[in-house]
């Protein structure tokens, strides 16, 4: 799976395990994938499952056993001191408990200006003025920027782990279960926020999340994870609307039922995942 000026992301053949001296996991089992510019690719799958640690192979925050990932083109294995830099600063992440992704003893005005600091030659002034614009951009008001991190709700908070994630014009957004920690009624704003920001800003996603509802409102495309291995990928209204992989057809059956279905049948699917 080559890589194209086109492509956002691409990973060949990852593979990560992990090693004491009595056991070995393969989290990631020869996974391939490709987040091609200005699209979604989400990853679904259970628990454990490997979506998050393919993330985190992908961004060379971990390093993989084997394979390789090319972000916007370059191997990030190949690249050190500032050519590092300047490949993290077109990739941003958000993490999936927005209270625990930030410094609790920071403002939110610093800990959203981080990003701007490393990776940009910005003075005092612009930083702030940028900051003020990136948390208007995701909504939220200017008494939010002084803030700390507890003194925000839980999608306020969400709200500026994005406004951190977008602050270096990124090419690339990993979204690590951006919505399961929050309440029902504010996940909708926050999943509008990011179909938003795609669009005005040209973004591409990597969305990991075990909510088929999410993966099918944001996603292009689809893979489907199960004990490491990418056990189906295709476009998202082909691989949820008509899967070609009993594991994907179990696992939307296991879905909550809609209002008036008998609960016992989700019951009895949702059992018929387990090994």
């Amino acid at each position: 799976m080559d890589a194209t000026a086109t492509d956002a992301l691409v990973i060949e053949d990852m593979v990560k395990i992990y090693r004491s001296h009595r056991t070995e996991v393969r989290a990631v089992d020869g996974v391939s994938l490709r987040v091609a510019a200005g699209t979604t690719f989400g990853l679904v799958g259970e628990s454990g499952s490997g979506k998050s640690t393919i993330a985190r192979c992908a961004l060379r925050l971990v390093p993989p056993t084997s394979g390789r990932s090319m972000i916007t083109g370059e191997d990030p294995a190949t690249l050190r001191g500032g050519a590092l830099r300047q490949l993290r600063a077109r990739t941003g992440m958000v993490f999936q408990n927005p209270m625990a992704a930030f410094d609790p003893r920071m403002r939110i005005r610093d800990s959203v200006a981080e990003p701007l600091r490393t990776h940009t030659r910005l003075g005092a002034a612009e930083v702030r003025r940028t900051v003020d614009a990136l948390l208007d951009e995701v909504g939220l008001a200017a008494s939010h920027a002084d803030r700390l991190p507890h003194q925000l709700s839980g999608g306020q908070c969400q709200r500026a782990g994005v406004a951190r994630a977008i602050a270096t014009s990124p090419a690339l957004v990993v979204l690590d279960e951006p919505t399961s920690a929050l309440d029902v009624s504010v996940q909708a704003q926050v999943l509008n926020l990011l179909q938003r920001l795609k669009r005005e800003r040209s973004l591409s996603f990597l969305l990991i999340s075990h909510d088929l509802d999410v993966v099918r409102y944001m996603s292009d495309e689809v893979g489907v994870m199960r004990r490491g291995a990418l056990v189906e990928r295709g476009s998202a209204d082909t691989v949820l609307s008509e899967p070609s992989h009993d594991y994907t057809r179990r696992l939307l059956a296991s879905m909550p039922p809609a209002p008036g279905v008998d609960p016992a049948v989700s019951d009895r699917a949702e059992r018929s995942l387990l090994p």
